[in-house]
């Protein structure tokens, strides 16, 4: 059967139909072996019989729970592009580690246009979409009007493009507003891969005016992949699985596996003990324990990796929401009441650092240094002082709201209440408000959330991504107008040609930002993953999408 004719949307309660299409059952930890091999008489096989009994297929455990879109256009959360990454390819990538050298990946090479407005792509020759059909300039063009025109949060990351342009036979042209303005950054992301025009078209998929309110194919795609990469999507089902096989179309030649499967998997111990088993071949939301755990495990490694992910928590200035928060003082004795030595220390382990603010440790600008000099640390005496000063001496109340789920091992629910706690000792009440990760997002997003407890991942490793957003999208949340000087900060910055100078321009957006207060850092992690040794090689990046499937082979 075709996977195209075959697969719709997906719910919580049905699975995609497809090719290579499993069937899906609830996972407990009692059940967690039957579950991952798909009968009740797994748990009677030795680990050596289960692991043949899936030859040739990757199983990875992970909390997916913010998967709500697997569209590239309209994807926007922290685990999709593990599997968008798999599924398609963009223009240019970035090699694991190697995060300021693009690499090519469908554009052989790129140079400015003649006019030096844009950047001109050669596209690679021989390239066919999974479907057996051969990749054009056309579909490219598709794809990138196509986010322009659906407005979402993929095309704001390239608002500075004008335009798009096929000047002849294989060659793809990006025109920008400010030719200065980095862009091949940005579209290394995920989001940017190209899609099939006439498999996306059919379904809907729209790339003109109106495509906002009109574009009918993200439902589609949440079931299927159209694109070129390594493995293609059969099936996907919300808080369940995704599940990928290879694709015989692959311009890489054959891929390593035969099939992946990505197993949603929220609770830490339930990782744990299926890494153990061999049941599944990759955990990724481990506590520290549970590595500690691991160090003696003949079968099982662990691979780490700093990242350039963050948790952080929001706080409105919309006094309509919470007036004690709209004064700025308010803000930052919150800033200065949290114990962040014992987050990093007593619930990470250590395997973390903290940057100031919303620009992560190791991109220019952002250093250990700095966020040290800039940043927000524990002092009780300096946040009481701060009340006094807001006309809040004897404290005031505010909500927070968070996902019922977990991020570098820790669930968001323990981290909020150890934020509880601390500022409690200077008489800041917190009210717990945990909830399901769409009803967050959709409250957050609508700016109707008093304070959020929630993470930021690169799309893509540059600068102007995390900085404009603080100062546009994520503002608008926060209630937050931004003085033209700081935004005009950020966009020089992000233009600046020199090294040296731009360095030092990220630094005074950082103070601006800790001065503002609407945004508390509390810890960018450093990744420990378990990897079974039945697994040769797992590449883990920090440039936005965990790891590298492609390459991700089998001993």
């Amino acid at each position: 059967m075709d996977r195209r004719q075959a697969a719709g949307a997906c719910s919580a309660q049905e699975t995609n139909k497809g090719t290579e299409t499993m069937p899906i059952q609830p996972i407990t930890r009692r059940g967690l072996s039957q579950v991952l091999l798909g009968g009740a008489g797994a748990l009677a096989l030795p680990r050596l019989a289960r692991a043949q009994s899936r030859k040739g297929v990757l199983v990875i455990g992970l909390d997916i729970s913010d998967t709500v879109t697997l569209d590239p256009a309209r994807q926007n959360n922290y685990s999709p592009p593990l599997t968008l990454e798999a599924v398609y390819d963009t223009l240019v990538t970035m090699a694991p580690g190697k995060y300021e050298t693009l690499q090519p990946q469908l554009a052989t090479q790129w140079a400015r246009t003649p006019d030096g407005k844009g950047w001109r792509f050669t596209l690679r020759d021989g390239v066919k979409f999974s479907s057996g059909n051969a990749v054009s300039a056309e579909d490219w063009k598709f794809t990138f009007d196509r986010i322009l025109a659906l407005k979402d949060q993929t095309a704001q990351y390239i608002s500075n493009v004008a335009g798009t342009a096929v000047p002849g036979p294989g060659q793809f042209d990006l025109i920008l507003k400010e030719p200065n303005e980095p862009v091949l950054t940005i579209i290394a992301a995920p989001g940017f891969s190209v899609l099939e025009k006439a498999a996306v078209e059919a379904h809907g998929g729209l790339a003109r005016a109106g495509a906002d309110t009109e574009d009918k194919a993200s439902a589609w795609l949440n079931g299927v992949s159209a694109g070129t990469g390594a493995y293609m999507m059969t099936a996907w089902a919300r808080n369940q699985q995704i599940q990928l096989v290879a694709n015989p179309h692959s311009w890489r030649g054959t891929p390593h596996f035969q099939r992946i499967v990505i197993r949603h998997i929220p609770d830490s111990a339930a990782q744990l003990l299926a890494v153990q088993r061999g049941d599944v071949d990759v955990a990724f939301n481990l506590i520290p324990e549970q590595i500690a755990t691991l160090r003696g495990d003949a079968k099982v490694r662990v691979e780490g990796l700093t990242s350039l992910d963050f948790v952080y928590m929001a706080l409105t200035q919309n006094p309509e929401l919470n007036k004690a928060l709209a004064v700025k003082e308010a803000r930052q004795a919150i800033g200065y009441a949290i114990d962040y030595d014992g987050i990093v220390t007593n619930m990470l382990g250590g395997q973390a650092t903290r940057p100031a603010s919303f620009l992560p440790i190791g991109v220019r600008g952002s250093t250990e240094a700095v966020a040290k000099e800039l940043g927000f640390r524990q002092d009780l005496d300096r946040a009481k002082m701060l009340l006094q000063k807001a006309g809040l001496a004897e404290g005031f109340e505010y909500e927070v709201s968070y996902g019922n789920a977990a991020i570098a091992g820790i669930s968001y629910q323990t981290l909020a209440q150890k934020i509880q706690s601390d500022l409690a000792r200077v008489g800041i009440k917190v009210k717990l408000a945990p909830m399901d990760q769409v009803n967050l997002r959709t409250q957050y997003i609508g700016g109707k959330s008093t304070s959020v407890i929630t993470f930021w991942n690169p799309p893509a490793v540059e600068n102007k991504l995390w900085a404009a957003a603080t100062v546009e999208r994520v503002a608008k949340r926060v209630g937050w107008t931004p003085s033209p000087d700081l935004v005009k900060l950020v966009n020089q910055a992000a233009s600046e040609q020199d090294a040296d100078k731009q360095a030092k321009l990220w630094i005074d957006y950082q103070r601006a930002m800790v001065d503002q207060a609407h945004y508390i850092l509390l810890f960018q992690p450093t990744y420990q993953v378990a990897v079974s040794n039945g697994i040769k090689a797992f590449p883990l990046t920090a440039a936005g999408w965990m790891a590298d499937l492609n390459g991700a082979t089998p001993a």
